[in-house]
C-alpha cells in the first residue's frame, strides 16, 4: 500500500511508525506488529503503534531516525506492507527452553538485532534466556562470530597483534595506558581500544579523554598502531561488532549480564580488532563482577578454551579487588594518578604493581623473557613515559602533558571518621555510587580520592576520603550519600568484650 509520509516528532526507543486504525486493519497488523517500509533507495522494517486520532488514512508518521534508513523526505511516498515475525523468534523461544541453538539459528538472531528486526522485548528475552541457561563453548564461538559479522574487522600489515582487556567491576582500575605504554615501549604493537562507563564511575576512555583524542578511526587506529605502537582508542567511535552495543543498551536496565554474552562481547571485539594475543584481567573480589576464585578460575577456563576455538591466544590474569585500585576515582583524578607514575611517582604501589604485573605477561606472550623484571625497569627507566607520550601527540594531545595541568573539580568536600580505628572494609559499589552521585563520569572533574585503604590506620576526626565535584549541588548530595552510607568501615582491633562479675 502507498502511505504519504509525514514526519513526527517523537522520542522513541526503537524504530517505530504510527498508522491509523484503518489503514492497520487493511494491512492486517496489530499493535507492535511489524511492516516493512520501502523508500526510493532503501527499506526498513519497523514496529507499529496504531491511533485513529492523531494520524489521518494514507498518511504515516515516522521520526527523523526512521526517515534517514529509507532517505525519503517529509510528504514523500512510501510503500508499506506487512512484515512477518523473524524466524529468529523461534529461536529465541528455543533457547528459553534450554535447547541448544545451531550456528545458523545464533547468525539469524544476531542478523535481526543488527537490523532492528527484533523489538526490545525480543532482544530481552533473548537476553534472559543466556542468563538464565547459558550456552556451551561451541554456541558462545558461534555467537562471537556473528557478532563480529555484523561489523567491520581490521586488518594489520604487521604482526602479532596483543591486546589486553579487564571485566572491570573495580574502581580505580586506571592501568591501561602504563600496560599500552609499557608494551608498546619494548617494541610490540598494542592496538588498545577500551570503553566508556556503564555503571562505573569511569572507563578507561572516560580518563584518557581528558588529556587526548579517543574517537578515532579504523585507518587512525592503524597508523599510529603500526608507526608508534600502540593506542587509547574508544571503540564505540568504530563499527565494530555494533550489536554489542545495542545489546548492552537493553541489558542495562534490566540488570543482568549473561556469561554467555559477555564472552562473546569481549572476544567479538578483539577478533574485529585483529587481535593474535590477548590477555584477559579478572579482577576478583567482594563487590565486583567475580567474587571467588572458583568464579575466576572458570572464567579463565572458559576463556582459554574459547580463545582455542576462535583462533586467539589467549592468557589470564586473576587480580586483586577487594578494594580501588590506587586513590583515584573519578576521570581527571584517575588520569592525574596514571600520569604521575608514568612521571615517575613511586605510589601506590598497587596500581605500578598491577600494571606492571600485567605488561609483564604481554611481554612473555611475546618472547621478551622475564617479562615482569623487563616491565618494571621500562617504567622505572621513562622509556614508557616517552612512549606514552608519542601516543599521547599523535592522538592530538598536547607535547607538553604534565599531571598537575589536570586540576579536579573545585568543590570537595573531607569525609573524615568518627571514631579511631582501622579500615577493615571497603565497599567498592558505594564508592562508586558517591562518586557518579557528584556527578562521574560525565563530568570530569568528578571523584573521589582515597586517603585510607585497607589495613591502614585512621585517628578520630581524620580525613578517609575527599569528594571532588565539578557542580555544587552534586557535591553535597554525593557527600549526603557518603554521609549515610560510609563506603569505608572503621573497627578496633578488639571485636568483642566477654566478661563476668566476681564476687
Amino acid at each position: 500500500m502507498k502511505f504519504k509520509a509525514k514526519f513526527y516528532n517523537v522520542d522513541s526507543s526503537e524504530p517505530r511508525v504510527i498508522m491509523h486504525d484503518d489503514d492497520c486493519v487493511e494491512l492486517g497488523v496489530k499493535e507492535m506488529d511489524r511492516v516493512r517500509i520501502d523508500g526510493k533507495n532503501r527499506s526498513t522494517v519497523t514496529l507499529v503503534s496504531r491511533s485513529d486520532t492523531v494520524v489521518k488514512k494514507g498518511v504515516v508518521l515516522m521520526s527523523s531516525d526512521v526517515m534517514k534508513r529509507i532517505d525519503v523526505k517529509d510528504g514523500e511516498e512510501v510503500n508499506i506492507e506487512n512484515s512477518p515475525k523473524p524466524e529468529s523468534v523461534k529461536s529465541i523461544r528455543h533457547k528459553m527452553d534450554n535447547e541448544r541453538l545451531s550456528s545458523t539459528e545464533i547468525h539469524e538472531v544476531v542478523r535481526d538485532i543488527a537490523e532492528s528486526k527484533l523489538s526490545k522485548i525480543e532482544v530481552s528475552a533473548w537476553l534472559t534466556a543466556l542468563y538464565i541457561n547459558g550456552m556451551d563453548v561451541e554456541e558462545i564461538a558461534d555467537f562471537t562470530n556473528a557478532m563480529v559479522d555484523t561489523g567491520d574487522r581490521m586488518v594489520f600489515d604487521r604482526q602479532p597483534v596483543f591486546d589486553f582487556h579487564s571485566l572491570g567491576g573495580v574502581p580505580g582500575n586506571k592501568v591501561t595506558p602504563i600496560v599500552v605504554s609499557i608494551v608498546a615501549a619494548a617494541g610490540l604493537m598494542i592496538p588498545k581500544t577500551s570503553s566508556r562507563a556503564i555503571s562505573s564511575a569511569s572507563g578507561t576512555s572516560d580518563f584518557v579523554e581528558t588529556f587526548c583524542d579517543v574517537e578515532l578511526s579504523a585507518a587512525r587506529i592503524k597508523e599510529i598502531s603500526e608507526t608508534v605502537g600502540g593506542t587509547f582508542a574508544w571503540g564505540g567511535a568504530m563499527n565494530i561488532a555494533p550489536v554489542d552495543d545495542m545489546v548492552i543498551r537493553i541489558e542495562y536496565p534490566l540488570g543482568i549480564n549473561p556469561r554467555a554474552q559477555m564472552l562473546a562481547s569481549i572476544m567479538s571485539k578483539k577478533i574485529a580488532i585483529g587481535a593474535t594475543h590477548l590477555l584477559v584481567d579478572i579482577p576478583m573480589g567482594s563487590g565486583t563482577k567475580v567474587k571467588t576464585i572458583e568464579e575466576a578460575r572458570a572464567y579463565v577456563r572458559d576463556f582459554m578454551d574459547l580463545g582455542r576455538r576462535l583462533g586467539i591466544q589467549v592468557e589470564c590474569a586473576i587480580t586483586y579487588a577487594d578494594q580501588p585500585v590506587g586513590s583515584a576515582i573519578g576521570p581527571i583524578l584517575e588520569a592525574k594518578e596514571c600520569i604521575k607514575i608514568l612521571e615517575g611517582e613511586k605510589h601506590p604501589s598497587s596500581v605500578i604493581e598491577k600494571a606492571c604485573d600485567l605488561a609483564g605477561v604481554i611481554l612473555e606472550m611475546g618472547g621478551i623473557p622475564y617479562g615482569g623484571e623487563e616491565a618494571r625497569r621500562i617504567l622505572s627507566s621513562g622509556e614508557a613515559h616517552k612512549k606514552f607520550m608519542e601516543i599521547v601527540v599523535a592522538q592530538n594531545g598536547s607535547p607538553d602533558l604534565k599531571a598537575d595541568d589536570l586540576q579536579p573539580g573545585k568543590f570537595k568536600h573531607d569525609i573524615v571518621t568518627a571514631k579511631s580505628g582501622y579500615v577493615h572494609t571497603i565497599h567498592n559499589k558505594t564508592l562508586v555510587n558517591i562518586a557518579r552521585a557528584a556527578g562521574s563520569p560525565s563530568d570530569k572533574g568528578a571523584g573521589i580520592m582515597l586517603n585510607k585503604k585497607k589495613g591502614q590506620r585512621a585517628e578520630k576526626g581524620e580525613v578517609l576520603f575527599t569528594i571532588y565535584a565539578d557542580n555544587e549541588a552534586k557535591g553535597l548530595r554525593a557527600k549526603e550519600m557518603a554521609m549515610r552510607n560510609p563506603p569505608l568501615q572503621i573497627e578496633g582491633m578488639m571485636i568483642e568484650r566477654g566478661s563476668r562479675s566476681i564476687r
